[in-house]
């Protein structure tokens, strides 16, 4: 398979820049995952690495070849779109083949690859059906067998699950899992859904406004989210966010009644500074209101997921969320209180939304080195 080289890519639509000087290295056989909201220029991204953009600047490479300048068809790719784009008067055996019927090659060795694709993502049985009488889910692997039977380097999705189901969508997901293990090809997967990036991506990159905010394992991305952006963007419910002073004594202070303690020693720059601090939900917890060291709320709704719960909180006009797993009757209004423990808070810079890194027992400042 290929690794593919991006290099200062940049794209721009007469004046309007919407790509700015994106570099990303992807190793052959990972499986990558673009996430990102809609308008960050993900499928741009994706569409310039396929040809189906032309880049405005820098320089993408597949397997060491600069492919700048080289036509979609000479890149090695094959794509699956958000949109299926099967011909609806071609069996499903004829829209798997077609491209290899342009290409010219012999129909015996067509029906061969054919007949093996479709037993890779399970359609042996639907190969004379046309696709208005498959489902959803079954025209979406056409479309992934039309890709698979080109026996291409890099595999290139863009938003393929968007119009299935729920239901559908965990097992698509499941299913395109499964054939990047056994394909064993590089693979670029562009989606908004977080739960999908979380769950097929090697790593995951974080696209905001043009630009990548956040590159690493999904483990990283969740748990030391390098922006205030990712930290609010990746994980549901979203981490909570508060913005408040470091006082003298290395307590983050909201508001008089809500204060919490910063697991370092400060560095004396950030004293009296304003920052965010970030607290996934399931890191905190509900207690007795009045508590020791806990923050005083208010519940204002309670959100069941079936296997847990999430209670929304309100802070005097900030929601707070906090993740149960054990059934708890709390109407709206009951008081509560929210301890967290100082080792699980994230901060972040106020100007610059980046990460304050807490490095050798010192809060660093976000533009230190």
């Amino acid at each position: 398979m290929a690794s593919i080289a991006i290099r200062g890519v940049r794209k721009a639509y007469a004046k309007n820049a919407v790509v700015h000087g994106v570099d990303l290295d992807i190793a052959s056989r990972e499986f990558i995952v673009i996430l990102g909201p809609s308008g960050c220029g993900k499928s741009t991204l994706l569409r310039m690495v396929a040809g189906l953009e032309e880049i405005s600047g820098g320089e993408i490479a597949i397997d060491g070849r600069v492919v700048n300048n080289l036509e979609p068809r000479e890149r090695g790719c094959a794509m699956v779109f958000q949109n299926y784009a099967l011909y609806p008067h071609m069996t499903v055996a004829e829209n798997i083949g077609y491209a290899l019927k342009v290409a010219g090659v012999p129909k015996d060795e067509r029906r061969r690859r054919v007949e093996a694709t479709a037993k890779i993502v399970g359609l042996e049985a639907y190969l004379d059906r046309r696709p208005a009488a498959l489902s959803g889910g079954q025209r979406q692997r056409v479309a992934m067998g039309r890709a698979i039977v080109r026996e291409p380097k890099v595999f290139l999705f863009d938003e393929p699950l968007s119009n299935l189901d729920a239901k559908l969508r965990v097992a698509m997901r499941a299913e395109i899992r499964r054939l990047h293990r056994r394909l064993g090809a590089t693979s670029i997967f562009v989606t908004h859904d977080q739960v999908e990036a979380m769950t097929l991506g090697d790593r995951l990159v974080v696209m905001n406004g043009g630009r990548i905010e956040q590159v690493g394992s999904p483990a990283e991305v969740y748990n030391r989210p390098a922006s205030r952006f990712v930290a609010s963007f990746v994980g549901s419910p979203a981490m909570n966010l508060m913005e408040g002073t470091i006082d003298r004594h290395g307590v983050f202070v909201y508001d008089a009644e809500r204060q919490i303690p910063i697991p370092a020693t400060l560095d004396a720059r950030l004293v009296g500074h304003k920052v965010a601090l970030g607290v996934r939900a399931e890191a905190a917890r509900l207690v007795e209101p009045g508590t020791a060291g806990s923050i005083p709320a208010t519940v204002d709704f309670v959100e069941e997921l079936g296997a847990g719960r999430v209670v929304h909180t309100d802070l005097d006009g900030l929601s707070f969320a906090v993740s149960l797993s054990t059934p708890n009757v709390m109407p709206a209004g009951t008081p509560v209180g929210i301890a967290i423990d100082p080792r699980d808070v994230h901060l972040f810079s106020i100007e610059t939304g980046l990460r304050i890194e807490f490095a050798a027992g010192i809060a660093a400042p976000a533009n230190s080195n």
